[in-house]
């Protein structure tokens, strides 16, 4: 029964009337005075928004032929970092990464490390403004 037809009705007090489940007695307080089932939860928590970075680095050393793109692909979607990585020509790394602050400097900080296989030489990065990118993936190599 909804609450427009018990106004209909003319109960005293509709709240307590919709409490009432018909087969169950009524709920009753400490010296049985009914009282209305209404339940409550928590709020949904609202998720902190961060703002969202991008940076674009282009790695030197060796950095090919060690499963570089690879293992970048897998920490950054393990970081919850967007974004692309792809060799280039000249046999430098390519990537960009975009997220949260603090999860994009720590792909920025393992691309100066690398895979265990990698000699990492350089690092050079630039702010760029974030595309909203979604998900992470591999690039082919661009031709020269």
């Amino acid at each position: 029964m909804t609450l427009p037809h018990l106004l209909a009705e003319g109960l005293d007090d509709p709240v307590q009337a919709l409490g009432r489940i018909p087969g169950r007695p009524s709920p009753q307080a400490a010296g049985g005075t009914p009282v209305a089932a209404v339940s409550y939860s928590r709020p949904a928590r609202c998720p902190k928004v961060l703002p969202m970075v991008r940076k674009h680095v282009i790695v030197s050393g060796r950095v090919q032929g060690v499963f570089f793109r690879d293992t970048c692909r897998q920490n950054a979607v393990a970081q919850g970092v967007t974004g692309w990585v792809r060799n280039l020509p000249d046999g430098d790394v390519e990537a960009v990464f975009e997220g949260p602050e603090d999860h994009v400097t720590r792909m920025v900080d393992w691309a100066h490390q690398g895979p265990p296989a990698a000699a990492v030489t350089k690092v050079a990065v630039r702010d760029e403004e974030p595309e909203r990118l979604s998900g992470f993936e591999v690039l082919p190599t661009p031709r020269a």
